[in-house]
């Protein structure tokens, strides 16, 4: 059987649409799991109207139960016998009947209450009373008509409203419920205004409860079989059954439902419109996917943009149209900004579109207009003229203006250039006093998202160098995962110190990132430093560079607590290389293998030494040497806790009396060794590789050679060398925290 649910409403927002119907999806499927009614598969789909969900493979109805359970023992008094019946709904008078009829000396015989049968069985622990709780399945409709209501108004919104005298919460009024099973109306309604009224579903039907009068009189939207079509091209109700023969006949009244199709539609259209006129379209996916979710019969139509606003940077057309219009750019072959746009109507006009295009021209103009002034505005005033008024714009309250930020962000990228190969000092100290100028610009006040790169073209007007501008604009980058990391010097030296110095502030304060809570995205600011560090493969000590941004905050922030800020920054960035790594493949207990070595906090060498190890491990004698370091730790550190004393002493040579330890030992001196010339190399697949040779002397040692022997002293020169043995691992990675094979 299948299940067709639509909630039909006022606009619901873009952004809301995709989670509210997974949100539907969820609630529907747990409610029908709890209910025990299965399903083969659940579709949800949305749009600026209309809520849907088709379940399919729904059975006729619940399956039949039956439900044992065992009570006191037969000859238990009567208050036991009535505690048992009464968990079981049967009231104290009846169980004073199942006591009386003494069914644990009559074999066989039963009471019956309702559908709960009560009898004495024999266990091999003696006689207990039993109950057996029979349940005829419902028909899958009543239960839908129980539960469809709750989860309805379950449904969780970022916004939510009430309306008229209504109790309801919902995203924007509600207006109609379409629920059919099988083309048959599931019986249910929501009450909006008086959760207590009596309602008869024949009273009414979602063409009356769509009347004001009708929801005034009994608060409720009644569960139907009618839905309407587009807006303006199909406002009136009409019948569906199926939920194919509901997508059909919506697409017939001009509403698409899926809203692939329509972000699909969109895509080619524009395309289409693009390529006939000699351009084609630029792509974006997030508008297209946002325009999908405005529009349920998309029209796509081109307009034109007036060649006196075409001389305005391109960033900011783009963002003029696509931000507050929701226009998508069009551009030449040779990717330069054409002058035309493409508009996504919701209605096929009956002259073509023509009025839709001039009066979104018109639009446009007004908007370009405004931008065009503050072009010509903002470049009356230099950028360093622009720094000054930056002691008027606040930071945080707790840690000054963006004044006082600059200046330390400009301390701190001078002493970064010693990390940063290429950045020399003066376009870097250039760079930092201009990063943050623009945010004073009018452009940047009507297009925040503009930061950084209207900085670059006044920058460049104003005969800035090019690193110094291109640092101006990039040095916000890389912003997410999806963004290019910047590699130029001046601009990783600028962009690293920002960061820095916005985590050591926070931190020192703190207002640190809280489970699900960062509202200052400081782990974004943390996966920023490390992706700058490690894509341009810089060698920046992580301790010395947050003491070096903490210290230029006043006493009064941190409160001599600099120690305990720095070790807590370099355990956030733990879980955040932790999380970065694990991205790219890499085991996260490897990343705190490695972090636990005393002094690590240098990021490419972390890496270059948790790839190494990864490798290793993978092979046969990494996985051979990780057990045998495991036997080893684990009979030293049993020992150890035994004897109350550590065995971390010199081994006797005296006192190897077996060829297999005597060998054992020398490996062992030998790989420390090899091992430690390897890593001052930083050649740590070396020290890997001359690692891998203790694998046939440590296995022979454990075949042949018994640790805890009779003669004291034989038995603490072994635990000495095991323990020898640990230490050698430990040196290149805390063994002790690798969890082993992973497949």
């Amino acid at each position: 059987m299948q299940l067709l649910l639509e909630l039909l409403s006022e606009e619901i927002p873009a952004r809301m649409q995709p989670r509210a119907g997974e949100d539907l999806k969820r609630l529907v499927s747990e409610a029908l799991t709890v209910a025990g009614v299965g399903f083969d598969a659940a579709t949800a789909y949305a749009g600026p109207r209309r809520i849907a969900l088709v379940v399919d493979g729904l059975p006729e109805s619940q399956k039949d139960t039956v439900e044992e359970r065992r009570g006191p023992r037969a000859d238990a008094p009567m208050q036991a016998v009535q505690g048992f019946a009464g968990s079981l709904g049967i009231p104290p008078i009846q169980g004073k009947q199942i006591h009386d009829a003494d069914l644990g000396s009559k074999p066989g015989e039963k009471i019956e209450f309702d559908n709960i049968i009560f009898e004495s069985r024999t266990t091999e622990n003696g006689k207990f009373y039993f109950s057996v709780v029979e349940r005829k399945g419902c028909k899958t409709i009543d239960v839908l008509g129980g539960l469809l209501g709750d989860v309805i108004k379950k449904m969780t919104w970022p916004k939510s409203m009430r309306w008229g005298n209504g109790q309801l919460r919902w995203v924007r009024p509600l207006k109609g419920i379409l629920a059919l099973l099988d083309g048959d109306v599931v019986p249910f309604a929501i009450d909006t205004v008086a959760p207590d009224v009596e309602f008869d579903p024949s009273m009414g039907s979602l063409e009356d409860s769509y009347s004001k009068d009708y929801q005034e009189k009994f608060g409720t939207i009644v569960a139907g079989n009618q839905t309407r079509g587009h807006r303006f091209h199909s406002p009136d109700a009409f019948e569906v059954g199926f939920f194919k023969d509901y997508a059909a006949t919506l697409h017939r009244n001009k509403v698409i439902v899926d809203a692939a199709e329509r972000s699909a539609i969109i895509r080619e259209d524009a395309k289409k419109l693009a390529e006939d006129a000699g351009f084609r379209l630029r792509r974006d996916h997030p508008l297209r996917a946002e325009v999908a979710g405005l529009v349920e019969w998309p029209v796509c139509l081109m307009g034109r943009i007036d060649p006196a606003y075409m001389a305005l940077p391109d960033e900011v057309l783009i963002t003029s149209m696509r931000t507050h219009q929701k226009y998508f750019a069009v551009e030449t072959a040779d990717g330069r900004l054409a002058p035309h746009f493409v508009v996504v109507a919701n209605i096929e006009a009956a002259d073509g579109g023509a009025a839709i295009v001039a009066g979104n021209e018109r639009v446009l103009r007004a908007r370009l207009a405004d931008a065009k002034f503050f072009w010509d505005q903002d470049r009356k005033v230099t950028l360093e003229d622009r720094v000054a008024a930056l002691a008027d714009v606040v930071f945080h309250a707790k840690l000054g203006t963006l004044a006082e930020k600059v200046a330390r962000v400009e301390e701190l990228a001078s002493g970064l250039i010693v990390h940063v190969p290429g950045a020399e000092l003066e376009p870097v100290r250039r760079a930092a006093t201009l990063a943050k100028a623009d945010l004073t610009t009018a452009m940047v006040g009507e297009f925040p998202e503009l930061q950084g790169v209207m900085g670059r073209y006044y920058a460049l007007e104003e005969n800035e160098p090019p690193e110094v501008a291109e640092a101006v604009a990039r040095h916000y980058s890389p912003t997410g995962a999806g963004d290019d990391c910047p590699t130029a010097p001046v601009t990783v030296a600028v962009a690293l110190a920002d960061r820095l110095d916005t985590l050591a502030g926070f931190w020192a304060i703190g207002e640190t990132p809280t489970g699900s809570r960062d509202p200052y995205a400081l782990r974004r600011a943390a996966l920023g430093v490390i992706r700058l560090v490690l894509e341009n493969r810089l060698r920046l000590p992580l301790r010395e560079a947050f003491a070096e941004a903490l210290r230029r905050y006043p006493e009064a922030v941190r409160a001599g607590r600099d120690a305990e800020i720095v070790d807590g920054l370099l355990e956030f960035f733990i879980d955040r290389m932790k999380v970065h790594l694990r991205d790219k493949g890499v085991r996260h207990d490897l990343v705190a293998a490695v972090f636990a070595l005393d002094g690590q906090d240098d990021l490419r060498l972390i890496v270059d030494r948790v790839e190494a190890l990864q490798d290793f491990l993978e092979g046969e004698d990494g996985r051979n040497l990780l057990s045998a370091y495991r036997r080893a730790a684990n009979i030293v550190a049993i020992e150890e806790k035994k004897d109350g004393r550590a065995y971390d002493g010199d081994v006797r040579a005296d006192l190897l009396q077996q060829a297999e330890e005597s060998t054992f030992y020398r490996h062992v001196d030998e790989v420390l060794s090899a091992a430690a010339e390897a890593m001052s190399a930083e050649d740590f697949r070396g020290a890997m590789t001359s690692m891998a040779t203790l694998r046939g002397p440590v296995d022979a040692f454990f075949d042949k050679v018994t640790v805890n022997a009779d003669d004291p002293a034989l038995r603490e020169n072994r635990l000495m060398l095991l323990s020898r043995f640990r230490s050698a691992l430990n040196r290149v990675a805390d063994f002790s925290r690798i969890e082993g094979r992973q497949e």
